[in-house]
């Protein structure tokens, strides 16, 4: 049992350790959150959900794959070598090729005008909705670019000059 525990610790720690360093990981997790929380306003069907949440983790579990060949890779060599640069192209391109699938699926899911306009509305009514969502915008995009700790070091950074 412990180490079935271990296992599971290791692979958080790898999910932490990548969030740290890969900027693209970052953004593919905020932009999971989004479309997430914006897909109950769509009311998408149990299948339309399971094709959402399996291209998430498609996506999130190509940018793990990407970041370990990345990682290894470099610890290998540091000097240029053309194999391992096909091998980080390939890593990239997988990542790729699931973003512009799901891209072309959320499309399909999502392009309703009359739901977009409704939802626009909606927190252009509700100011207080609209300024959380602007919030959670402004928090993402720390997120994306400073990563966890950037974000830790803003809000205590703040708390001190308070």
């Amino acid at each position: 049992m412990k180490s079935r525990i271990k296992s599971f610790k290791n692979a958080f720690s790898g999910i932490f350790c990548a969030l740290k360093e890969e900027i693209h990981l970052r953004f593919h997790f905020v932009a999971a959150f989004y479309v997430i929380v914006f897909s109950f306003w769509f009311e998408l069907s149990a299948l339309k959900w399971a094709v959402v949440l399996l291209l998430i983790s498609g996506i999130i579990g190509a940018e793990l794959f990407n970041t370990a060949i990345e990682n290894l890779s470099d610890r290998i060599t540091e000097e240029y070598d053309e194999k391992i640069k096909i091998a980080k192209d390939t890593g990239a391109a997988a990542v790729l090729v699931m973003s512009v699938s799901a891209i072309i699926i959320a499309f399909l899911f999502y392009f309703d005008l009359e739901k977009i306009y409704a939802l626009a509305f909606y927190y252009l009514r509700n100011p207080l909705l609209l300024i959380l969502f602007i919030i959670s915008l402004i928090i993402s995009v720390v997120f994306i670019f400073a990563g966890p700790t950037g974000i830790k070091r803003f809000f205590t950074k703040n708390k001190k000059s308070a």
